[in-house]
């Protein structure tokens, strides 16, 4: 039986959507369990994106649910200011026993858009806090995405986000993206072209001076400007040039934490330690929004001083470390590990890089680009109409039974670690009929 479709959908403001042309003709999900999504109209819709880089696990995960059912019943909400409950402080500990030593204390927040805004307060405080008040300079990147928050839309570099909101926060840079099709184009994993690019960090250094810059914060691999994986060597020498200056080195993992580089973190895949990292979305499965700020020892321990009574950081929110989330946060984390999901991506990344480098040939695609389960199918813009090709794609995989994410004119796609090899081809398969019928 179908679905009652809403009669009215005016009083709905729509986040990052078209909402005129969408309310035209709506694409309503109303269901979704492992692999698929449900439409109003009752069609099965292959999830090609993990939701929205976040559904790792899988949709309908019983486990999760129950978890979350159980802790409702047991207790909905605990203030988390001057007071904790116990699932918050194993969350915590299972989270970074998970991460790279020595990340070893983490703050909740509600989503990756806080996480980030955090990371840079604790970058900044921790900075005033160890007798270098001088540090306030922040660095990010062209094309970053760090969120919806000031914060995080100062460090981004992707200009739709950041046009209308005024000038933002002050003492703000931002570092080349990696991005070049003539060097890169249809490489399969990191490029070998574009590590030298890290280099402008020791620009940035010799014209603001060693002590001005708080921190640096990139994307390991850049998901929502249309997967942009790191050059060999980018990552590793960042890490370099931030210690050389007693810089902050801070990972945005909201989309590559969790398995979706067939590893941990992309901190683990790269061999790279952040001294901050952000997570998010695959915390809890997005059962319940959640996001989290890993910092190492040191930086913890240098607010750790003065009298037992004063509030060390004088930041936080009503619900970090909602017991609800905290509940789908553990047993998702179980599932991971029970199902051994981040494994299962890293033995699939070879099916699926050539399975969608197979994509390579077809009309109007100028790259593609993947690594661990993400790919990025790039398409020529349109003359006088750019991004109208990915929305044409965007519409017939989903009137052909898929999901994918459009970011311009490249077709992003990032599904559940809980693939199969048949929905890889059924996926790529609807993909490059939707670009073979797109003029």
């Amino acid at each position: 039986m179908d679905t009652p479709i809403p009669n009215d959908l005016g009083a709905f403001w729509m986040p990052f959507s078209a909402n005129r042309q969408f309310k035209a003709a709506p694409r309503l999900l109303t269901g979704a369990k492992d692999m698929h999504y449900r439409s109003a109209n009752g069609r099965k819709i292959l999830d090609g994106t993990a939701g929205l880089w976040c559904v790792n696990a899988g949709h309908g995960r019983p486990e999760i649910t129950k978890a979350i059912q159980d802790q409702a019943g047991e207790m909905d909400y605990a203030p988390p200011f001057q007071m904790g409950h116990p699932k918050a402080f194993e969350l915590a500990a299972r989270l970074t026993a998970m991460a790279p030593d020595p990340l070893n204390h983490a703050f909740f927040t509600n989503s990756g858009s806080e996480a980030v805004d955090t990371a840079l307060k604790i970058a900044l405080a921790y900075h005033s806090r160890s007798g270098a008040p001088g540090r306030r300079r922040l660095i990010g990147r062209a094309r970053g995405y760090h969120g919806a928050g000031f914060g995080g839309i100062s460090v981004g570099g992707i200009s739709p986000n950041r046009t209308n909101f005024g000038g933002l926060l002050p003492e703000v840079d931002h570092l080349a993206h990696t991005h070049n099709l003539e060097q890169n184009a249809f490489s399969r994993g990191q490029p070998d072209w574009g590590g030298h690019l890290a280099e402008e960090l020791n620009d940035l250094v010799a014209l603001h001076g060693p002590g001005a810059i708080a921190a640096v914060i990139v994307e390991p691999m850049a998901g929502s400007t249309g997967v942009l994986v790191p050059p060999k060597g980018y990552l590793e020498r960042l890490r370099a040039i931030c210690d050389a200056h007693g810089i902050l080195l801070i990972f945005d993992e909201v989309i590559t934490g969790f398995g979706r580089l067939g590893a941990s973190f992309a901190a683990a895949r790269f061999g790279v330690t952040p001294d901050i990292m952000t997570l998010a979305k695959g915390l809890t499965n997005a059962a319940v929004p959640m996001g989290a700020v890993l910092v190492s020892g040191e930086i913890f321990d240098t607010f750790m001083d003065g009298p037992d009574n004063i509030i060390e950081l004088f930041h936080g929110y009503t619900y970090s470390s909602h017991p609800l989330a905290c509940a789908a946060g553990l047993a998702t984390l179980a599932l991971y590990e029970k199902e051994n999901l981040f494994e299962r991506a890293a033995s699939l990344e070879s099916y699926w890089q050539s399975a969608v480098h197979g994509l390579q040939g077809l009309e109007n695609v100028i790259d593609i680009r993947d690594i661990g389960l993400t790919a990025g199918i790039e398409m020529a813009p349109r003359d006088g109409a750019p991004g109208m090709r990915g929305y044409e794609a965007l519409v017939a995989c989903f009137e052909a039974g898929a999901l994918v994410r459009v970011t311009g004119d490249t077709i992003a796609l990032s599904p559940p670690l809980i693939i199969a090899e048949t929905q890889i081809d059924e996926l790529l398969t609807i993909v490059a009929s939707a670009i073979e019928n797109i003029s």
